[in-house]
């Protein structure tokens, strides 16, 4: 009889849901989308959008515009404008021929008069549905050129195809899959600074073939459920861009900026609480003998209690590891995983770190992240003893700023200290690839961040930024043996017996980059986008006293039909 009972409650959790015609796929987090919820969120118009684990289905995006729309009133005239553009394209079961062009269609249920492929309409290639599937397909392109025009000119040019297709089966099982596959002409490193991801693509990096050459690959399963009203529960196994943490430039813990992670996940809503599991797996940074390539797990739990019109408070694990399979211990989402990993013979890079960001000002947010690299309890008051592995960043973004509408500036600073993301076992830095899965700047540097960005209406955005980093380098003699560890390589360790116990923020080689980049996002057509992109970068090594100049060019165009 209990049996019986366990089986019933399981057949309820996985085959009845709230949630009636749900688009349970994920909406990419690069979606412009997100940064339309992000300024209606700091304007006060909704609330959380858990940004810090920024992930959304179909069907929450939906949700949160039309609780924007409910409070269309307090909109600008382009708010309003950008409000229509997305629920045209999220109300999927509305979706006809008055917003919607379909490629390859009869033109029964949506237009396919190739007139209209110029139109504001949002464009597919097949679309199908019915009460037990949605079907979505496109095809997606990129074209990218780029010019250098100092320290010397150069140009390179980047141009892929691909497609993609998304959907949900039986209102709970989202799924997606999407493959790209281009090529580069003209300098191949400058192209690196068109598209950093060429940095840990395999095919790019391998450079075997007579051309140079990249592929991304994402896909997922997803299954969701709502067994009582407002709990939201999900599991997800797949691979696709995922980041975690605050952060408004770079986030500490997960930045995006990195090789893209195989992952399973799940997530659990309800009231003030919200929890993340995710058990990860990258490799390690690349190797010529393939037989020394390998594989590294990454776990990582998020407790967050999110209180409304006040703020949401998170605290969050991680624990890298290497050399064996799957450890059943970094399975277990209610442990500690430091604890834990004391008891494994500590062997493993964990970290801890605790996070908040106000909800109580309308058009002004803050947010703070402390990281904590390894070191729980010991000298955190001798801040310069090099096993005190801290950073943090805080950060304030003001929406309308001086009442004007649809313009967001953003500041942040983040400090990292020596050795942060390093570890004594090489494979097990806070890595995939060579690329730090945490801030951009890596360890022993700061930062100060100045963004800007303009709604000039639905079809243009108008974006400036400004970069100020210090850091303190490794020091290598001539014929390239270290001969001053910084702990500003998260590939170097500290060398007892060696290095000083002590070490201070910034030495090292110090060097100062200045960036300012300004840009133009234009979508004459729907899901046509253009972006132009100017950047100026200074670099002053101060202790070499030298000076660098970089100014480069950018354009891209990406479609999707």
């Amino acid at each position: 009889m209990k049996l019986n009972k366990i089986y019933l409650l399981i057949g309820i959790l996985f085959f009845t849901s709230a949630i009636i015609n749900a688009q349970v796929e994920n909406v990419p987090i690069d979606h412009q989308v997100y940064n339309f919820l992000k300024e209606m969120k700091v304007k006060g118009v909704i609330n959380s959008i858990h940004d810090d684990n920024p992930s959304m289905s179909a069907e929450e995006v939906l949700t949160k515009l039309k609780l924007i729309n409910e409070k269309s009133k307090e909109l600008s005239s382009t708010e309003s404008a950008i409000l229509k553009k997305y629920i045209d394209e999220f109300n999927i079961y509305n979706q006809n021929k008055l917003n919607t062009f379909e490629l390859f269609g009869s033109g029964e249920q949506y237009s396919n008069s190739f007139s209209e492929f110029w139109s504001e309409k949002k464009k597919y290639s097949i679309i199908y549905k019915d009460s037990a599937l949605t079907f979505f397909f496109n095809i997606l392109g990129n074209i990218k050129y780029g010019h250098r025009f100092s320290p010397s000119a150069t140009d390179a040019e980047m141009y892929d195809i691909g497609i993609r297709f998304k959907g949900t089966l039986l209102n709970k099982f989202g799924y997606s899959l999407s493959v790209q596959k281009g090529g580069v002409s003209g300098s191949e490193s400058f192209a690196t600074k068109i598209d950093p991801r060429l940095l840990y693509n395999f095919k790019f990096v391998e450079a075997v073939e007579n051309i140079g050459n990249y592929d991304f690959a994402e896909g997922y399963l997803k299954y969701q459920t709502q067994p009582v009203e407002n709990m939201n529960i999900d599991f997800q196994i797949g691979r696709e861009k995922t980041k975690m943490g605050y952060g408004y430039g770079s986030k500490l813990i997960l930045s995006g900026d990195h090789a893209l992670l195989d992952f399973v996940r799940f997530n659990f809503n309800y009231g003030v609480f919200s929890f993340t599991s995710m058990h990860a797996s990258t490799v390690g940074r690349f190797i010529w003998e393939r037989e020394q390539n390998y594989t590294k797990q990454i776990a990582i739990n998020r407790f967050k209690l999110n209180f409304e019109d006040v703020l949401e408070f998170g605290l969050g694990e991680s624990i890298i590891y290497s050399g064996r399979g799957i450890d059943l211990a970094y399975l277990n989402p209610f442990i500690f995983y430091k604890f834990v990993e004391m008891s494994l013979q500590d062997r493993d890079n964990g970290a801890v770190w605790l996070d908040l960001q106000t909800h109580a000002f309308n058009n002004l947010e803050f947010q703070f992240t402390f990281f904590l690299d390894e070191n729980i309890l010991s000298h955190l008051e001798e801040l310069n003893l090099f096993t005190n592995k801290t950073a943090y960043q805080i950060g304030a973004f003001w929406y309308s700023p001086l009442g004007v509408d649809d313009l967001s500036l953003i500041t942040e600073y983040t400090r990292i200290r020596p050795y942060v993301y390093a570890h004594y076992n090489f494979r097990n830095t806070y890595t995939s690839w060579d690329q730090v899965l945490g801030h951009r700047i890596g360890p022993n540097a700061d930062e100060i961040l100045v963004k800007a960005n303009y709604n000039y209406n639905e079809k243009m955005t108008l974006y400036g930024e400004f970069r100020a980093i210090r850091s303190g380098e490794n020091i290598y003699t001539p014929d390239g043996n270290l001969h001053y560890n910084a702990g500003g390589d998260p590939f170097v360790i500290h060398r007892d017996g060696i290095e000083a116990r002590y070490i201070d923020f910034l030495s090292g080689e110090r060097i100062n980059h200045q960036m300012i980049s300004a840009g133009i996002r234009f979508e004459p057509i729907r899901d046509f986008i253009f972006d132009f992109n100017y950047q100026y970068i200074r670099e002053n090594k101060i202790t070499r006293e030298l000076k660098n100049k970089n100014s480069l060019f950018t354009v891209k165009l990406s479609f999707e039909m």
